[in-house]
């Protein structure tokens, strides 16, 4: 999965961007920009990759991400058959942190929202969104100029309020990625990603980086304050976690389709990871 940079910048008489997209799927591209974006999912079903966070999207989810947090929205299989009728159906929005000027938002009334922008770095999802600001979203994208402004204003004081939300990518992959100036973790991030759900070694990574197990070890520890081993188990739990959720597959079936070798490792790192096993994870996305 090779991270691509995509220009979204604004164009036109605009201080911002905002785009409704409705087409068979959504990019399929592994890419960041310097822009934050604002992401409403109005119709569409898939797996969301943020950083180093792998789970489920589903309609009416509300995400913003932070400048240059690599991204994706991939669809599931039955997008892409050549008779599928289905549709992705969202809204985004790309604005630079300064798209207002430069001090605007460092004044004491706009000072929440830069903290919010701030926040955004790790990517955030806003949990509990209800069906008024999906409607004052939606009402945004269709409003031009000044109201469009003002529109777009209050919706990010909300979010900005809104008590309920989760960080997505991690401290450890936040921290260590810089766009531009680690090509080596880059290559590491991409190859994990793409191969988490197989067999995967630390010599199989350590390779990826041109360096011997023990230094990569070490390196890899530092800049993500977990060992190699905790990183993959996370990346493949949270696979494992959209699985289950979409009730295509029994817990023994999933266990092997995220990468582990057998039931009982899995079961075990399950709990330790989302401390209830994986029936009791199911049965509570079941209420």
């Amino acid at each position: 999965m090779k991270l691509h940079f995509l220009d979204r910048s604004c164009l036109g008489n605009t201080s911002f961007s905002t785009k409704v997209n409705e087409m068979p799927f959504f990019l399929k591209i592994w890419h960041y920009h310097p822009e934050l974006e604002l992401v409403l999912v109005l119709e569409s079903e898939g797996t969301r990759f943020i950083g180093d966070n792998i789970e489920k999207f589903e309609p009416g989810e509300v995400i913003l991400i932070g400048e240059n947090l690599p991204h994706m929205w991939l669809n599931d299989e039955a997008y892409f058959k050549e008779n599928s009728k289905l549709l992705a159906r969202g809204i985004s929005v790309h604005f630079k942190k300064n798209y207002l000027g430069t001090t605007f938002f460092s004044t004491p009334e706009m000072s929440h929202l830069l903290e919010l922008f701030n926040r955004a770095r790790f990517g955030i999802k806003f949990l509990g969104v209800d069906e008024e600001m999906i409607q004052e979203i939606q009402e945004m994208a269709k409003l031009e100029g000044f109201e469009k402004s003002v529109k777009f204003l209050m919706i990010l004081d909300k979010l900005a309020n809104h008590k309920d939300y989760r960080y997505l990518a991690s401290q450890g992959y936040v921290n260590s990625f810089k766009i531009n100036e680690n090509e080596t973790l880059d290559k590491v991030y991409a190859y994990i990603f793409k191969n988490f759900n197989k067999s995967i070694t630390l010599q199989n990574v350590a390779d990826v980086a041109h360096m011997n197990t023990s230094a990569f070890s070490r390196f890899f520890k530092r800049v993500n304050s977990k060992t190699f081993s905790q990183y993959i188990s996370e990346i493949r739990i949270g696979y494992a976690c959209k699985l289950l959720i979409e009730r295509k597959y029994n817990i023994a079936e999933i266990c092997y389709e995220s990468g582990f070798n057998n039931i009982s490792n899995f079961n075990r790192k399950f709990k330790l990871i989302m401390k209830c096993t994986p029936s009791v994870y199911v049965k509570k996305h079941l209420e």
